[in-house]
């Protein structure tokens, strides 16, 4: 017997190996037309093979899904902006921790190397609020000091960030990561002397405007070149770093992939743990608190010799323990940034799948001659918004947008408006009908939501489903961000 299959192997062996070499003499061609592809006899149309997506640094695969957004506990606040609602979230990636104070760091300093010489308001303007932790009442000056700066606060989330800081900062990572996959894989050098424009930017190389130190070039099959940039179309750059959607964030965070069996939701949650308490319950750890919040009036850390969360502020962002994603403090240390402009009734407004209010469509400014414009001083590429006066546009063709700015979509109607009562400034105040952005109310279009506790925060807010708004200009000494990533093709990762 033990022969039979021995000699059974041996057969499936060579049967799988000559399959082998009759497909890789095969020649690859198109299933539509018949041409072959990846020849420059055929015009070199090249096709890429792609089976897995890179995970980026410092990411963490979130299996998408379908779940119940929203309030799950009784809305202490009487806000009703969070009233359940079922939605379905595409997989993405997500940062493993909020981003620290070394990171920050890191970027401010290329920014200084980069563009410091000629242009040092822009990393001054990186520079994160210091002056957040200033309070009338409370000592605070050592915080406002050696907070962001000293090594022995490296791993502590970074604060005094605003919304338009961090989005800046996801696109500086975008190009760092895509920048260094190209020196890995052997197409650029290494260039520590990249100033003002001349850097790396990922839609500036895309396009044809950056060259950098090319050390070995990709080689073009169409017959009329010789070589030629990487594209999207070899599967080589990541997508870009963004801030997550509202949906997206308080999907990982509650992290319900622990709790199913086939197609079941076990149990729901209250916070990125099971339970209604927020202490653990295991018999190692049993009674250690799951997040840093502040657990009653006074008490941010508990008492001397038996510290309730070990942080009188906030705590190193790997602290606790993760949710069944493995992503850390989801729950308390700070709150966080997410892309969504705030609006109080979005779960009536926003579709069901990968919900989002804050989209501004833009193209790339483009000359009379129908050439990209050069990139602008400090390397970027000039954007504008998609105009429905211009033809090239085409605006008046389209049935699933007619406008740019889609911030204030289904924001309300004349009667909602705050001209209702005189018609000729109704009139003139199109757009801007439910909220009148001009004098800058709560709520505008420059009012974005972040999401979760904090360590000045009680229990209530450890709940996923909480949110609250500040303006895209200001920060909090409690208020940090994490990145998120597209995840592209198959919503499951090959095992």
């Amino acid at each position: 017997m033990k022969k039979l299959i021995a000699k059974c192997f041996k057969v499936g062996v060579l049967m799988l190996i000559g399959t082998v070499l009759l497909s890789s003499c095969r020649k690859e061609v198109s299933g539509t037309t018949g041409w072959g592809v990846n020849t420059p006899k055929n015009g070199g149309f090249e096709v890429v093979p792609f089976y897995e997506q890179e995970t980026g640094p410092g990411l963490i695969l979130v299996e998408g899904g379908r779940f119940t957004m929203g309030a799950i506990e009784q809305d202490v606040v009487h806000q009703w902006n969070n009233v359940p609602r079922t939605q379905s979230v595409s997989s993405f990636y997500l940062d493993e921790t909020e981003i620290r104070n070394v990171d920050w760091r890191e970027y401010v300093h290329w920014l200084r190397r980069v563009y410091g010489a000629d242009y040092p308001q822009v990393f001054v303007n990186a520079l994160p609020d210091t002056l957040a932790w200033r309070d009338e009442l409370s000592f605070t000056k050592p915080y406002v000091e050696l907070y962001y700066r000293h090594p022995a606060y490296s791993e502590y989330p970074v604060v005094g960030v605003t919304w338009l800081q961090a989005t800046d900062y996801a696109v500086w990572r975008t190009d760092r990561v895509n920048e260094w996959i190209l020196i890995r894989e052997g197409i650029l050098k290494i260039n520590p002397n990249q100033a003002n424009e001349d850097n790396f930017n990922l839609d500036t190389y895309l396009k044809g405007q950056y060259e950098g130190l090319v050390k070995d070039e990709m080689i073009d099959l169409n017959p009329n070149n010789e070589f030629r940039k990487v594209r999207v179309e070899d599967g080589i750059l990541l997508p870009r770093y963004r801030l997550p959607t509202e949906s997206e964030w308080e999907f990982a965070a509650l992290g319900l992939i622990g709790n199913t069996i086939d197609e079941r939701i076990l149990d729901r949650r209250i916070y990125p743990w099971n339970g209604h308490w927020v202490r653990n319950k295991d018999d190692t750890w049993q009674g250690e608190m799951m997040a840093n919040i502040t657990r009653a009036k006074g008490d941010y850390m508990g008492v001397a010799s038996r510290l309730n969360d070990a942080a009188d502020i906030t705590a190193p962002v790997r602290s606790y323990w993760p949710n069944d994603y493995g992503l850390y403090q989801m729950a308390g240390n700070v709150s966080e940034w997410v892309m969504d402009v705030y609006r109080p009734l979005s779960l009536e407004d926003n579709n069901e799948f990968r919900s989002f209010r804050g989209n501004v469509f833009e193209t790339y400014e483009k000359d009379v001659d129908g050439y990209y414009l050069e990139k602008d001083s400090l390397g970027k590429m000039v954007m504008r918004g998609v105009d429905i006066k211009n033809p090239e546009d085409e605006l008046e063709k389209r049935r699933n947008y007619k406008k740019s700015q889609n911030i204030d979509f289904l924001d309300g109607e004349f009667s909602s408006s705050v001209f209702y009562n005189d018609g000729a400034k109704a009139t003139a105040s199109v757009g801007k009908l439910m909220y009148e952005t001009a004098t800058h109310s709560l709520q505008s279009n420059r009012t974005r939501v972040y999401k979760g506790g904090n360590w000045k925060d009680r229990v209530y807010w450890m709940a996923p489903g909480s949110r609250r708004f500040l303006d895209e200009d200001q920060d909090q000494d409690n208020l940090g961000f994490r990145c998120a990533m597209h995840r592209v093709g198959s919503p499951t990762a090959w095992e």
